[in-house]
């Protein structure tokens, strides 16, 4: 699977639980398919297109939980 449109976040617990959430309703109001899995450092949020990425790495700076490309 494509990298090209995933960020990688370093977080757990509720947070992390917070984000699956935000990313799964970012990845239904577009109407596009989303995927999560483990990075060597942190969980990564892939999508189908780089706006929901984009959306999703603004929510993580609303939630204050520092994400980079990956």
């Amino acid at each position: 699977m494509t990298k090209e449109n995933c960020l990688i976040v370093h977080v757990a617990g509720r947070q992390l639980d917070l984000l699956r959430g935000e990313a799964s309703r970012i990845a239904k109001d577009n109407k596009i398919d989303w995927w999560i899995d483990h990075a060597d450092v942190g969980t990564r949020f892939c999508f189908e297109d780089a706006k929901a990425k984009e959306i999703f790495a603004l929510t993580c700076d609303n939630f204050g939980v520092p994400c980079r490309d990956g």
